[in-house]
This record gives structure tokens, C-alpha cells and sequence, in this order.
């Protein structure tokens, strides 16, 4: 077994001590590759490459044929257990296997009609083991990262800025926005990505007043504000990078918004050290974006972890607060929208360091 694997498990496992529960079942995806090595993806929410099962002494990785092979291959510290008709169905027999009195479930990736069948079928081979549910036992691991993490998503982020810089330089009027998403994706995929880390945001104009804007067959105008929001996935870490940019000369309103997002994100970066709180962070932005008078035009958070999901721990929001720590990576990404004109974002991901965050970009705002 890898040794990174082998300490992950034992991070994973220490915190059983505290837990009412002998056996995790894992079947986040993310999850399940950072304690196992296993890639293979779960296609939509309704399917599954296979679970996790890991107990104080053994770990059982669970899948069907479609995966076996590349099971034993890619997570060799692993018994590999095939199942025939669905996980719920070979259940009873991993239990016994493994003694299991209680299992513990990841609450957050069990739908409700599996979690009935796995009722069903404990129910008819007379297994009473309780289903525990939990919350966030592996993703508060994953919450920091171990260097040669880092080190992907510096390569990922590296190879979004590099297309991204072709995308620039070849940008012209009257280009569609959807044909600008697909010279991204398509830029990522050859320039070594194995896929984009979510689908390429492109908006233009008006549309970029849209956070989450889908992009359309709008042509870009000169004068006006376009919003990129991309990232690359490499070796299954994320990267997720935003910019905002004029083709000719840009107007006051957004010399204006540009700076001021420029500035707030510039001063939460500078507040980033071990210790304070996610929520203060977001506070710091929020209030001078406020004080410029633009506070009803942001509304989502400034920033999130970026690691194997494009969205995971810490928030940098007004809730769920959590103390920075050395090793998390997030975004920082301020922006203002405003309808009928247009929107400015611009995102960084940062590393939280002993002395403070330290920007992982390159390309410039």
C-alpha cells in the first residue's frame, strides 16, 4: 500500500476512537479515491463505481466487474470484494464478513431509496446492524493538503492560466460565448488536463451580471465587460480560476467595479493566517465592497476549498466559520454584479502558509 494511502487510513481510523460505529461505508467519490487510490468515477448521482468499507484492522473496496481489474490495480492495500446485483444486495455477506455490529454511513451520499434497500436486504438475512449516519469525517481531512497535493493544483491552475492566455490573445469581437467556453475546455483537454474541473463560465455584457451564467450564442462586444470563470482537473485535483476582462476600451463603470473587487480581494488575502476565521475573511471583502457602495451586488461567498471536488472545505462565507489552517487551499473571489450592465469577478487560489496565504497565480488581474 502506498504510504500516503497507509497514513490517511491511519488519520481516518483515529478518529473512530470518538465514533459510535465499527465499520465506515464510503461512497463519496472523492472520498473514496483519497483513502483508496481507486479513480473511477460514479457517472451521475444515481450510480456508483463502488464503496468503501473500513473497519480498525481491514478495508474492503466494493465494485462491480466494470471495475474489478482497475480496482486491484490502482488500490493494492485493499481486499477487493465483487458484488453481482448491486451493493444492498451483497451487503449482508461484507458484514459478517468484517463482524460489523454498527456501520456508519457518509449521510451526504446515501439516497434515500438505497438507503431503503439496504433496510431490505439487511432485513431479510436477519442483520440487525444499525445504520449510523455521519457528516464530514474524511472531507475534514481533506480540508488541508499534503504537499504533493499542493503541488498538483499548482500544476492544474498552470495549465488554466496557460490556455487561458492563448484564449486572450486570440479574443475578438463578435466571438459567441459559447464558442470561448469550448476553446477552453478544449485547450485544457490538450494541453494535458484529463478534464475541465467544471464547465467553462463565459459571460458577456449583460450576462455577466449572471454569477453562474451559462454561456449562449451572445457574441462578445468591444467596450464591455467578459467574465471567464474555468479550471482544469489533473491527476483528479481541481483548479478554479476567474477573470474579467474589455476587448478595447472599458467604460468608468467598470474601471470603477474592477478596482474595487481588485482591492477587496487583495485585502481578505492579506488577512489569510492560521487561526482566523473563514467568516472574518469573508467579513473584510464584504464590508469594503459594501462601503464602496455595491453591497446589494455580492451576494456568494468569497471563496471555497479547491482540492479534489472544485467545491469542499473551508468556506470563506458569513457561516459555517471554520479557523484557517497550514495547508488549505482556496479561492478568494470577490465580485460585483449589476443588473443591465454587467458583472466583474476575479478569483485567486491561495495556500494558507505558517505566515500568511500565498497566491498561487500567475496571470495577472
Amino acid at each position: 500500500m502506498r504510504e500516503t494511502i497507509r497514513n490517511r487510513l491511519a488519520r481516518l481510523r483515529n478518529r473512530f476512537k470518538d465514533q459510535a460505529f465499527d465499520t465506515f461505508m464510503v461512497l463519496q467519490g472523492e472520498n473514496r479515491r483519497y483513502l483508496s487510490g481507486f479513480t473511477a468515477e460514479d457517472g451521475q448521482f444515481n450510480e456508483s463505481a463502488g464503496a468503501l468499507l473500513i473497519t480498525s484492522e481491514r478495508q474492503i473496496l466494493a465494485t462491480d466487474s466494470r471495475y474489478e481489474t482497475q480496482a486491484r490495480i490502482e488500490a493494492p492495500g485493499f481486499e477487493i470484494y465483487r458484488y453481482k446485483e448491486g451493493l444492498a444486495s451483497s451487503l449482508p455477506e461484507i458484514l459478517r464478513m468484517l463482524r460489523t455490529r454498527r456501520l456508519a454511513f457518509e449521510s451526504a451520499r446515501l439516497p434515500y431509496l438505497q438507503f431503503q434497500k439496504f433496510h431490505e436486504h439487511l432485513k431479510k438475512e436477519a442483520i440487525t446492524v444499525p445504520l449510523v449516519p455521519t457528516e464530514n469525517l474524511v472531507e475534514e481531512l481533506r480540508v488541508t493538503k499534503e504537499p504533493q497535493e499542493i503541488e498538483v493544483i499548482k500544476e492544474s491552475l498552470a495549465i488554466s492560466e496557460s490556455v487561458f492566455e492563448t484564449v486572450v490573445n486570440t479574443l475578438c469581437v463578435g466571438t459567441m460565448e459559447k464558442e470561448l467556453a469550448w476553446t477552453i475546455e478544449k485547450g485544457l483537454r490538450e494541453s494535458g488536463a484529463e478534464s475541465v474541473a467544471f464547465p467553462p463560465i463565459v459571460a458577456s455584457g449583460p450576462n455577466a451580471a449572471l454569477p453562474h451564467a451559462i454561456p449562449t450564442n451572445r457574441p462578445v462586444g468591444r467596450g464591455e465587460p467578459i467574465l471567464f470563470d474555468w479550471g482544469a482537473r489533473l491527476n483528479g485535483y481541481c483548479s478554479d480560476i476567474s477573470r474579467t476582462i474589455v476587448l478595447g476600451s472599458p467604460d468608468d463603470t467598470f474601471v470603477k467595479v474592477h478596482q474595487v473587487v481588485k482591492d477587496a480581494q487583495s485585502m481578505a488575502i492579506e488577512a489569510m493566517k492560521p487561526g482566523v476565521s473563514t467568516q472574518a475573511v469573508d467579513k473584510i471583502a464584504r464590508d469594503y465592497i459594501a462601503a464602496k457602495g455595491f453591497g446589494d451586488h455580492f451576494g456568494h461567498g468569497l471563496g471555497h476549498g479547491v482540492g479534489l471536488a472544485t467545491h469542499e472545505k473551508p468556506n470563506l462565507s458569513p457561516i459555517r466559520p471554520m479557523n484557517l489552517e497550514v495547508g488549505m487551499v482556496t479561492t478568494v473571489e470577490p465580485g460585483i454584479y449589476i443588473p443591465g450592465w454587467g458583472g466583474v469577478r476575479l478569483e485567486n487560489m491561495v495556500v494558507v502558509k505558517e505566515d500568511g496565504a500565498v497566491v498561487l497565480n500567475r496571470y495577472p488581474l
